[in-house]
């Protein structure tokens, strides 16, 4: 009867659904002080789903790339903060001045890079200078929603330093709206990118592809509109990719 009862111990705590980084991740989002518009879009973006496909780990080395208002930075850095290390780097201004003086988040730290992010004028994408991120041997560098807003050589330059950044199995991972197969450029599909075309890229500067996640799959859009129109925003259909460095 021992025996079974061992038995069944060891397999319920095999089959358990919670992962090492739930709780820590669900705290986040639940954190007093979180802005309502992030929690608005949990259930879309799916954070915690998202970041077990990734696989972080909460004593990683973390780098997020062009964070924006810092929806992920407010889930990644509470998570990272007691055995961790997330950076930040590219577009870093909003973090700097709204979110990294808050109480939990002064380790935040934030790579000096921005300046080399530029829009030429009367461009619509950015491209950058050649630079270094200046850190090594970290574990995982995640983008969310940020491919698409670069020429190829802006896009190259940054996948090549994530590259550069990583230890060997290190983890590159890129969410980001979809774009039909070769489709030209248009008004509409501007902030949308070709994800064929991204795997080209990133396997280009030196990664191997991993895995993609149906996580953000979004059948109903038909790929045709820009993601900020009423119809689709919020809700469309957005590639996520895992790459690795060997």
């Amino acid at each position: 009867m021992r025996l079974i009862l061992v038995v069944l111990l060891f397999t319920a705590g095999a089959f358990a659904v919670a992962g090492p980084i739930d709780a820590k991740v669900e705290a986040a989002m639940a954190a007093e002080g979180r802005p309502a518009a992030d929690i608005a879009r949990d259930a879309n973006r799916m954070p915690l789903r998202t970041l077990q496909f990734f696989g972080l780990e909460d004593d990683m080395r973390v780098l997020e790339l062009i964070p924006g208002g810092g929806w992920y930075t407010r889930i990644l850095a509470p998570v990272l903060a007691e055995n961790g290390q997330l950076y930040v780097a590219l577009g870093t201004r909003r973090v700097s001045e709204n979110i990294a003086p808050l109480p939990g988040f002064e380790d935040i730290e934030i790579l000096e890079t921005s300046d080399n992010m530029r829009r030429p004028p009367g461009e619509r994408l950015y491209t950058m200078d050649e630079f270094e991120f200046g850190v090594d041997d970290l574990d995982m560098v995640l983008t969310f929603r940020n491919v698409h807003n670069f020429y190829e050589e802006g896009r190259m330059m940054m996948h090549q330093q994530a590259f550069e950044t990583l230890r060997s199995g290190g983890i590159y991972g890129i969410v980001d709206h979809t774009r039909r197969h070769m489709e030209p450029d248009s008004n509409e599909n501007r902030r949308r990118i070709d994800p064929v075309l991204v795997i080209k890229e990133v396997q280009a500067a030196g990664f191997e592809f991993v895995d993609y996640s149906t996580l953000h799959y979004r059948a109903d859009d038909e790929l045709e509109y820009e993601v900020g129109r009423r119809s689709v925003s919020g809700n469309t259909d957005r590639f996520t990719f895992k790459f690795r460095k060997p």
